[in-house]
């Protein structure tokens, strides 16, 4: 089923647009019918029809997305909320914005390592022609004039040798990883694989962890404000998340609040497992207190989600200089494979 979801750019056009429609006062099925009519033979004109189909049946835009298996777990148990509680524009407008921003993210890696992959992947073709043949060439002329180099000259062949075959292992490598983080970022099954990888690296770990906690308060604040017990809607907050080191906080979290000796708030909960910073957790605790815990978590999503987005733009932003710099190291390292030699053999004859 992964590997047929819709791309980020579609399910951002499919929720924004099916909002718009329904704040002007249009019923959900004919909603999604207006949204494929006039439209080209596409992926997205299919599954629009099936989830009209399904509409036209009885079945909810929740069950109907489901049915198509185009639509990612988050979205659709977002939207079956925000269908329960009668808050399924708002929903909808949410997951715009997501799905808007996660394609305006993976665009702009797409875009960063472009240029650098394909710099790369020329820079890989030079080393190993520089190492394949050129170097053997100098390997040859040295044994030819063995009789009148010396023992420095033959060493200056061996570290050239060395130069290049690591210069050329290190870039076919930092090839290969450019080159699939490219293509992984081309589909959505594969931008899920990517943001897995992205979790245990030191560079994006904290903007993933952001952009996980972005989603799962989104699905909290949905669930708290459609009247569910603020413990099923930790429950089912927390199945939405895939990242492992936050879900593993909201389970300990959970685990306290159904506690029969020492059941906590869901504000203390929160706040005792350091899920959120302390000021936001404090945020929680007068919402809580005021009765208006839902629009809290509501405003705190959205902080968490831009402060993802920022973090995310600072990461993207260095991948190109990073991969400039590596370059230019790779750069050097294959004139220094190629000059070493001359340079030897130069001062033998010297």
């Amino acid at each position: 089923m992964a590997d047929t979801l819709l791309e980020s750019s579609a399910l951002s056009a499919f929720c924004g647009s099916i909002a718009t429609m329904i704040s002007a006062g249009i019923q959900t099925d004919e909603a999604v019918h207006m949204l494929a009519e006039n439209r080209e033979e596409s992926r997205f004109k299919s599954v629009c029809s099936q989830i009209y189909s399904k509409l036209i049946q009885g079945s909810s835009l929740a069950d109907s997305m489901e049915a198509t298996g185009a639509f990612p777990k988050y979205a659709q148990d977002l939207v079956d909320s925000g269908e329960r509680s009668g808050r399924l524009e708002k929903v909808l407008r949410s997951l715009d914005l997501y799905y808007d921003e996660e394609d305006r993210m993976f665009a702009k890696i797409r875009s960063s390592v472009g240029y650098p992959s394909a710099l790369l992947c020329i820079m890989s073709v030079i080393l190993a022609f520089t190492v394949v043949v050129i170097l053997p060439v100098f390997v040859n002329v040295y044994e030819n004039m063995s009789g009148s180099l010396t023992a420095g000259s033959f060493g200056s062949v061996g570290v050239s040798i060395v130069i290049g075959w690591i210069a050329l292992v290190v870039t076919l490598l930092c090839t290969v990883v450019v080159l699939a983080a490219a293509l992984l970022a081309r589909n959505e099954s594969g931008r899920q694989r990517l943001l897995r990888v992205f979790e245990r690296l030191g560079l994006t770990k904290q903007a993933t962890y952001q952009l996980a906690l972005s989603r799962f308060t989104t699905a909290l604040a949905t669930y708290v404000s459609s009247g569910i017990n603020n413990e099923d809607a930790m429950r089912k907050a927390t199945d939405t998340v895939d990242h492992a080191e936050l879900r593993a906080k909201l389970e300990k979290a959970y685990a306290s609040m159904v506690d029969l000796n020492n059941p906590r708030s869901l504000s203390q909960a929160i706040s005792e497992n350091d899920i959120f910073e302390p000021l936001y957790a404090r945020l929680l605790e007068v919402g809580a207190r005021s009765g208006s815990v839902d629009q809290v978590l509501t405003r705190l999503s959205e902080t968490f989600f831009e402060d993802a987005v920022a973090k995310i733009d600072q990461v993207v932003d260095r991948i190109e200089p990073i991969l400039a710099a590596f370059l230019t190291i790779a750069v050097g390292a294959t004139l220094i494979a190629v000059m070493l030699p001359l340079i030897g053999i130069m001062k033998s004859i010297g």
